[in-house]
């Protein structure tokens, strides 16, 4: 081989070398730009919990106020319904609600085994029918151990759809928790003894701002007296809330979903559940 040849092949070799090694460093940067995002979103996220968490605690603190602790009813009045609002933060958006599980029909009622609660049945079927949902009966309901009103997807015959328009006004609570009348909203309000949707609207939106004092002030209130509403199952307080936390930073968003009790007798609340979703896996909540 002439010496130009060899030259020639030297340079090729070179070549050939630079390339590959540049190769290789484009991989390597690759590779550690991946990982530093990867690194970036899993701060993000983590930044994100700790937001929801921590506005969680201050949400709860509503919960053990003393204008609640103190009061014999639960009304939109109080600071809980008035007081969680959204928080802007730099580079974070916060919004907080705070509900009531009082004001949904508890389904605990129609599952009991060893209550058979008539006055309950007929108002989950006026509930589905105010809904317009076809009836779900509740036999079917007997025997389940039931702890997310989502377990209804279970039972045959029920539709994702009808699901999702029923979920916002359903709770699994404890069997004596009674349906808060100060904080039920008009469908629920509407399975009444003697009440429709309309006539429900119109109550809601004449519900005295402190709240009906007791069951009987609301049967004999206007719109609702004479209907035969009966006592059954009602009652004006409740100890137990939804706390929802919706977080965003930039594109990315996160919810937070508590369920707490307000311990009976002292100003603590205990978390019975808490999640964390996207808003658009929780949305029917």
């Amino acid at each position: 081989m002439t010496h130009c040849g060899q030259r020639g092949v030297a340079l090729i070799s070179v070549l050939l070398i630079t390339s590959l090694a540049l190769l290789v460093v484009a991989g390597l940067m690759r590779s550690h730009r991946l990982a530093l995002q990867g690194t970036a979103q899993q701060l993000q996220q983590l930044q994100m919990r700790q937001a929801a968490l921590t506005a969680e605690s201050r949400a709860a603190q509503l919960l053990q106020a003393a204008d609640l602790q103190e009061a014999r009813t639960v009304n939109f009045s109080q600071d809980w319904a008035n007081k969680a609002e959204a928080h802007e933060l730099p580079d974070l958006e916060l919004q907080v609600r705070i509900e009531d599980l009082g004001g949904r029909f508890n389904l605990t009622r129609l599952v009991a085994t060893d209550n058979v609660d008539e006055v309950a049945q007929q108002r989950w079927a006026r509930l589905l029918e105010a809904l317009g949902i076809p009836l779900i009966d509740p036999i079917a309901l007997k025997g389940i151990t039931l702890t997310d009103p989502a377990q209804l997807q279970r039972l045959p015959g029920v539709r994702k759809e009808d699901l999702k328009r029923l979920l916002p006004w359903v709770a699994v609570l404890p069997y004596e928790a009674s349906l808060n009348v100060n904080t039920a909203p008009a469908p629920v309000l509407a399975a009444l003894e003697g009440m429709t949707l309309s006539s429900a609207r119109g109550l809601v939106s004449q519900r005295p701002a402190q709240g009906y004092s007791d069951t009987e002030a609301f049967t004999h209130a206007p719109g609702v007296q004479g209907l035969g509403v009966s006592t059954h199952g009602l009652g004006v307080s409740s100890r137990w809330f939804r706390i929802t936390v919706d977080v965003h930073i930039a594109a990315t968003r996160l919810r937070l979903v508590s369920d707490l009790e307000r311990v009976r007798h002292t100003r603590r609340t205990r978390v019975i559940q808490r999640r964390m979703t996207s808003p658009a896996e929780s949305a029917h909540e």
